[in-house]
C-alpha cells in the first residue's frame, strides 16, 4: 500500500458559517459518519499561504522576528504571506512576500514541500518555497505596517535553526517544516532535484 494522502469528501448535510472575518471565516458543518451518524465539526476557511526558505551562498537561511499575538510570542519565522487573490499563482505571491519583507529576490525557486497546518480545525494549505541565488531587491524597500513594522530581519545558518526546531527553541510551523525538509532533501536526492517552482497544487488550484 502505498503512503501517499488522497482526496476523499464525506457527505454534509448541513453548512452554516456563524462568523465572516477580513481575510478568513468560520464554517460548520453536519458531517455524516461511516456509521451512518452524524456530527458537526467547526473549522476555519483560510484563502491558503504561501512560505519562502531562502537559502544564501553561505548556507544561512533568511528569517523574520514577528510579534504573534494569538500565542503571545515574538516568533521566529521565514517570510509568508496569504494567498489574496483566487487562483493567484503561488509562485508570484511568494515572490513577493520575500519582496516585501525582505527586499531579496531570487533567481532559483523550487517547491520545498506542501503542507496543512491544522487540518483537524483549518484548511488552511502552505506551500513551501526553497529560494536560492538570492540578491538585494531593486528600488525603494515596500512600507511596512501593523505587527511588520516591528520586524527584525537575520540570516542565521541552517544547521543552528535546525537545532533550534528539535530542542524547542522555534515553533513558527512554515521554519521548522521547511528547515528540516531541506535538511531532508540535502541528506536525499539533493536540492536540484525537488519540484519546480510551478508544480501542480492540487490544494489550491492555480493558472501557471
Amino acid at each position: 500500500m502505498a503512503i501517499k494522502d488522497t482526496p476523499e469528501e464525506w457527505t454534509v448535510t448541513a453548512t452554516t458559517t456563524p462568523f465572516t472575518g477580513n481575510k478568513t471565516s468560520v464554517r460548520t458543518d453536519t458531517v455524516v459518519m461511516p456509521d451512518g451518524g452524524t456530527v458537526t465539526r467547526d473549522y476555519q476557511v483560510h484563502p491558503g499561504s504561501v512560505a519562502v526558505l531562502a537559502l544564501d551562498e553561505q548556507g544561512r537561511v533568511l528569517v523574520l522576528r514577528q510579534y504573534r499575538h494569538p500565542v503571545r510570542q515574538k516568533l521566529w519565522e521565514i517570510p509568508a504571506g496569504l494567498l489574496d487573490i483566487p487562483g493567484e499563482n503561488p509562485l508570484h505571491a511568494a515572490q513577493r512576500e520575500l519582496y516585501e519583507e525582505a527586499h531579496v529576490k531570487a533567481e532559483d525557486w523550487r517547491v520545498l514541500t506542501d503542507v496543512y497546518t491544522t487540518p483537524g480545525g483549518c484548511d488552511e494549505a502552505v506551500r513551501i518555497f526553497l529560494a536560492r541565488d538570492l540578491a538585494e531587491a531593486e528600488g525603494e524597500r515596500f512600507e511596512v505596517s501593523e505587527e511588520e513594522a516591528d520586524m527584525e530581519l537575520a540570516r542565521v545558518p541552517q544547521d543552528e535553526l535546525a537545532r533550534g526546531a528539535l530542542a524547542g527553541e522555534l515553533h513558527n510551523n512554515c521554519l521548522v517544516v521547511g528547515v528540516l525538509a531541506l535538511t531532508a532533501a540535502q541528506a536525499g536526492a539533493g536540492l536540484d532535484a525537488l519540484r519546480p517552482a510551478d508544480a501542480p497544487w492540487p490544494a489550491r488550484p492555480f493558472e501557471v
